[in-house]
């Protein structure tokens, strides 16, 4: 496949469709990665009760399209970062399933010293559309190519100016992204220090949608009481890394039925999660 540069010429670029195929085995490992843990998360990692599958799972396989993006694309992977992520389901995921994802370029902005790409995909099985995703990516050194600089990193949602109505916390462990990557995300800044260094960081840190999964865990739990047919979409924008060991602390402010603003933190203080929002059924 011969591999563009980066340009506006690639908005609208369509990726081959692919077909995706998942087991139980794949969401209960997937749950696994985002922190759930045994007691409390069993309906998410054992067949005895179900199982049931995290509404974030539909970044695996709505993940094909950005590995379109990147076989078509002239990109370093060392050079690549995760901005935002956005999913609607239209059914709750089931536990073993077949679909086919088409994915496309849908903007393709020049912010100087990098360029930011967003890719939609659309997964379709049997029954019809089951869910939607939607990331952009930021690839530093990649700008000036004379392009549209796009919408500011400040646009968006403000924080309601009151305390969160909700507010609930998680421990990473050391071995988060080594669990994580198993679901298919192998990038080895992740893992790899060698690599890590490579693309000017200290050491490997934790996935962007590993951080959105956990957040995405809490939302499920605070807001869906666990029913993932009560889930119907969720986004946020990658703001800082999380480090292996840190504490995710969820912030969630209900602003309407069925709408809530969400803030991811660590431990800290500092803002790695921002301008997010969630939808869900009351």
């Amino acid at each position: 496949m011969t591999r563009h540069p980066i340009s506006p010429d690639l908005v609208g670029l369509e990726f081959p469709v692919s077909t995706e195929t998942w087991s139980s085995k794949d969401t209960m490992l997937y749950a696994l990665g985002v922190g759930a843990r045994p007691a409390a998360d069993l309906d998410f990692i054992y067949e005895g009760r179900g199982p049931k599958v995290l509404p974030t799972y539909a970044v695996i396989p709505g993940g094909t399209a950005l590995g379109g993006m990147m076989r078509a694309v002239e990109m370093r992977l060392e050079m690549l970062l995760h901005g935002e992520q956005a999913i609607e389901l239209f059914r709750p995921l089931p536990p073993d399933g077949t679909v086919e994802v088409t994915g496309r370029i849908t903007e393709v902005w020049d912010k100087g010293k990098a360029a930011v790409l967003g890719v939609e995909s659309l997964g379709r099985d049997a029954d019809g559309d089951l869910f939607r995703t939607h990331a952009t990516l930021f690839v530093r050194g990649a700008g000036g190519f004379g392009g549209e600089r796009g919408p500011s990193a400040g646009d968006g949602d403000t924080l309601p100016d009151r305390a969160p109505d909700i507010v609930a916390r998680f421990d990473t462990r050391p071995e988060q992204g080594a669990i994580y990557r198993l679901s298919g995300d192998r990038n080895p800044i992740h893992i790899d220090p060698a690599f890590a260094k490579m693309g000017g960081f200290d050491a490997p840190f934790m996935h962007g949608l590993c951080t959105y999964g956990i957040v995405g865990r809490a939302v499920l739990r605070e807001l869906c009481a666990d029913d993932p047919a009560a889930f119907r979409a969720f986004q946020g924008r990658f703001a800082d890394r999380v480090e292996y060991g840190d504490t995710i602390v969820t912030k969630i402010w209900r602003t309407g039925d069925g709408e809530a603003i969400i803030q991811g933190e660590t431990g800290d203080g500092r803002i790695v999660l921002s301008q997010s929002r969630a939808s869900f059924a009351v």
